[in-house]
């Protein structure tokens, strides 16, 4: 096995992690009913962010140089970190949970796809474009599913709004995550990178946790909410991202994360109770062979190749 494929792998397995950590952040949220999707958004990518920038102080000092050169791209990926949890915590509130995350993190990957070839030049292979359609296929049938579920009445102006948001919460993340793999491809270390991305996006969001956080501070079940939503799935999980990132393009990292709606329906379904008909599970079967068609290839060829 080459040291690229090794990398490869690598960098995916990074990225996997990172979607299992997020894909607990809507059940999370389902503790703290009584705090505001925004006072979720600004505590988990805000705090996060600045711890991410705080463990990449000497990192983003060493590079401040190049990342002033970069300045379009660092701004661009602090203001897609600021809107993305904003939106992605709007969705799953108006939305469901199920449905908040599939649109979100759904979308993604054709966006991100979208920006790749609009800015990069790049050229999709048709293995990218067989699994992506597997796990969009897959998002459809997860999100046609939990819809089934409700009532008529549900399908009112608040879904439609939630996955309006969600759409939004994809293009951001696309965005940040096409940002943060610029800065790479400029000799700007992940953490460097992440960090000032992240640590500028958390304070872009502090504002809106100062105006919105007070519910917070009312119970400590709420503060454990908060808490955890900052240290495990924003800050480990994106430095956990920001690994797999520095590794692959953005394209596939983001078409990785398709799992984070496939754990979040099961956590929603054991936990919360959003029950998910068989035509979902069949959703989640379709995840899962994205996420094999995709990475099998990379092992497939480690093991032609000659070390």
């Amino acid at each position: 096995m080459t040291v690229s494929s090794k990398e490869h792998l690598l960098g995916i397995a990074g990225v996997l992690v990172a979607s299992v950590l997020w894909g607990t952040t809507g059940v999370s949220a389902t503790f703290a009913p009584e705090v505001g999707a925004a006072a979720i958004g600004a505590a988990a990518m805000g705090v996060g962010g600045l711890l991410q920038a705080a463990i990449a102080t000497r990192a983003i000092a060493r590079h401040a140089a190049v990342l002033r050169l970069q300045w379009r791209w660092l701004l661009l990926g602090a203001l897609a970190v600021a809107i993305y949890p904003l939106a992605f915590y709007g969705s799953m509130r108006l939305a469901g949970v199920t449905v908040g995350t599939v649109v979100s993190i759904g979308s993604a990957p054709l966006l991100s796809a979208a920006i790749e070839m609009l800015m990069d030049g790049l050229r999709i292979g048709i293995r990218w474009v067989i699994g992506a359609s597997l796990g969009l296929v897959g998002m459809a049938l997860l999100c046609i599913a939990e819809s089934s579920g409700h009532s008529a009445a549900s399908a009112t102006s608040s879904i439609i709004i939630g996955v309006a948001l969600g759409l939004l919460a994809g293009l951001t993340y696309a965005l940040y995550s096409w940002a943060a793999r610029r800065l790479m491809q400029r000799r700007i270390p992940s953490r460097a990178a992440m960090g000032a991305i992240f640590g500028i996006g958390g304070l872009l969001l502090m504002p809106v946790l100062f105006a919105t956080g007070a519910p917070f501070l009312v119970s400590w079940n709420n503060a454990a909410v908060g808490i955890y939503m900052a240290l495990v799935p924003m800050f480990l999980g994106y430095v956990c991202f920001g690994y797999g990132l520095a590794r692959i393009a953005a394209s596939t990292a983001t078409t990785i994360t398709l799992l984070e709606p496939v754990v979040a329906a099961a956590l929603a379904a054991v936990i919360v109770g959003e029950r998910l008909l068989p035509m979902g599970w069949v959703g989640v079967t379709l995840i899962f062979a994205c996420l094999v068609y995709i990475t099998l290839p990379v092992r497939a060829r480690s093991r032609t190749n000659p070390t």
